[in-house]
């Protein structure tokens, strides 16, 4: 059902009916000094300090910046923040309004600001229902895109099965029979070349993707069903062939799979409830949320895992952790936007270009950085940057969080950062979507338009669209520059679960207790 926005508020509509501040800037404005320092690597750009006007607006700095790194034929759009401690503050219109009239700083001030490259490439908005496809028995638990592209969805449901799809013809590729009970999570591997699922069974199992049959025996060693999946980075393999796999469980416990082996290496307890979910990072380390309250920090970077921390802060159980690299891992070597694409997809060239892209969305100041957030039924989130150094040891770690991020009415259900790691988004019971600052926690702005519990969120990959699912059974598309609606795409006959945003942004995936799966391009 398409959704109507409520008429604006009494107060709403008093406030609309006041003059507002003009943003007149004064004619007698004198020139600022300004230097650019780039967000990776902290190095001031080569030139010194640049004399500009200071009613200088974003576009007028993306044509200067341009000049002086030689990109003007071929110009690249940038974002610029002040630095001012460990809170930036952002330019979004010029630098008089943002800056200087607030009183942030002065015209006599050395403005530096802090620029970083925007995604060159636009993703298009979904805005039609391409297919519908029919098929499973029961209600569409969890889905997800090959890594490659949008043309191979996976999904998991209450009928037992995992179905493969062709996202381009809209049909069936195979349907992955062996479960006995619920499909609780599925998951690609970081190669493209075969998928996990995790059930209700209290087991793994393994797919081939070409053949749609499973590969060996199910992975048994649960005593209660599969929360979460989560891979070993690809370029975490180094010279080692075999690939990693983590489960987490109902019964409190991380497992960790040798997957050529399909056996069990490591049993990771220490949780006292059931662990709800599961994150391998790029730097080597496992973050897994529970029931109990807490987080643990797993070293994943030997053979051997150990515990590392216990992080303490949530007052109720915490439904799901998210890393600031979430994209890039999820993509592994595949870039769908890259100008080069690479010429074969062996295991060399996948781990070498996972590596550079992971590096190139981490590094901030010349130090490789992953934040962390969680989310809790106790209506907030974390905010966490755990080793700030880059390095892997407790004598660095960080254990206290960044920030406290409050105000949803109910609990949080999902929370994601952007591809680019700048935003985070969070969804809740109380019928909301709120954004955040990705690097600080600070609070943007709330998304409604939908008039029941929002259960899951997916960002497009040029970080600009956000796509929601809710229980009032639509799918809804936001523009998170202006925090607005930007498409209703109702056709759901019940409650939407699950939705997903290709890696490429061509396609958007949805499905739910309608045991339908529908297909959303542009």
């Amino acid at each position: 059902m398409a959704t109507v926005l409520p008429p604006p508020s009494k107060r709403a509509r008093r406030d609309a009916q006041q003059p507002k501040d003009a943003n007149i800037i004064p004619e007698d404005l004198p020139l600022v000094q300004v230097q650019f320092r780039a967000a990776d690597t902290g190095q001031v750009l080569a030139g010194g300090i640049h004399l500009i006007p200071g009613s200088s607006n974003v576009k007028q700095l993306e044509l200067l910046l341009n000049g002086l790194l030689g990109s003007s034929d071929d110009p690249t759009p940038y974002t610029f923040s002040l630095v001012d401690g460990l809170n930036p503050i952002a330019i979004t219109s010029d630098l008089y309004c943002d800056i200087l009239r607030p009183q942030h700083r002065s015209t006599e001030d050395v403005l530096t600001l802090e620029y970083v490259p925007q995604a060159v490439f636009r993703v298009k908005s979904v805005s039609r229902c391409t297919a519908t496809m029919s098929g499973h028995g029961g209600t569409i638990l969890s889905m997800a895109f090959s890594p490659k592209n949008g043309a191979k969805l996976v999904t998991g449901s209450g009928d037992g099965t995992a179905r493969l799809w062709d996202t381009d013809m809209g049909t069936p590729v195979a349907v992955m029979k062996g479960h006995e009970k619920w499909v609780l999570c599925v998951a690609w591997s970081p190669d493209a070349t075969f998928l996990a699922t995790g059930s209700m069974d209290c087991s793994v199992r393994l797919w081939d993707i070409k053949t749609g049959m499973q590969i060996g025996n199910a992975m048994k060693g649960h005593s209660k069903w599969i929360t979460s999946l989560t891979f070993e980075p690809l370029h975490l393999l180094g010279g080692r062939k075999g690939m990693r796999l983590a489960s987490t469980s109902k019964d409190g416990t991380v497992r960790i799979w040798d997957v050529a082996t399909r056996a069990s290496s490591q049993t990771l307890s220490g949780h006292t409830a059931c662990v709800t979910c599961a994150r391998w990072s790029g730097i080597g380390v496992i973050y897994s949320c529970s029931q109990d309250k807490t987080i643990k920090v797993w070293d994943a970077t030997g053979t051997t895992i150990t515990l590392i921390k216990t992080l303490h802060a949530h007052a109720h159980w915490v439904n799901f952790v998210a890393l600031s690299t979430d994209f890039m891992l999820k993509t592994g070597g595949f870039d769908p936007f890259a100008k080069d694409k690479l010429a074969t997809d062996d295991d060399e060239s996948l781990r070498i270009n996972s590596r550079a892209r992971f590096l190139k969305a981490s590094t901030q100041n010349g130090v490789v950085t992953e934040r962390v957030v969680t989310a809790s039924d106790d209506q907030t989130m974390y905010l966490w940057n755990p080793f700030p150094n880059g390095t892997v040891e407790e004598s660095s770690m960080n254990a206290k969080p960044v920030a406290r991020m409050v105000g949803h009415q109910k609990a949080i259900n999902h929370v994601a950062f952007s591809p680019d790691g700048r935003i985070l988004a969070s969804c809740s019971f109380d019928n909301s979507i709120k954004l955040w600052d990705g690097k600080t926690g600070a609070f943007l702005t709330t998304l409604r338009g939908h008039v029941a519990a929002v259960y899951m969120c997916s960002w497009s990959a040029d970080s600009r669209l956000l796509a929601t699912g809710s229980k009032d059974c639509t799918v809804k598309v936001w523009d998170v520059r202006n925090g607005k609606l930007y498409m209703d795409l109702p056709g759901h006959k019940d409650e939407v679960y699950a939705v997903e945003w290709s890696s490429d942004g061509k396609v958007v995936a949805s499905g739910g207790r309608d045991k339908t799966v529908k297909i959303w391009k542009h």
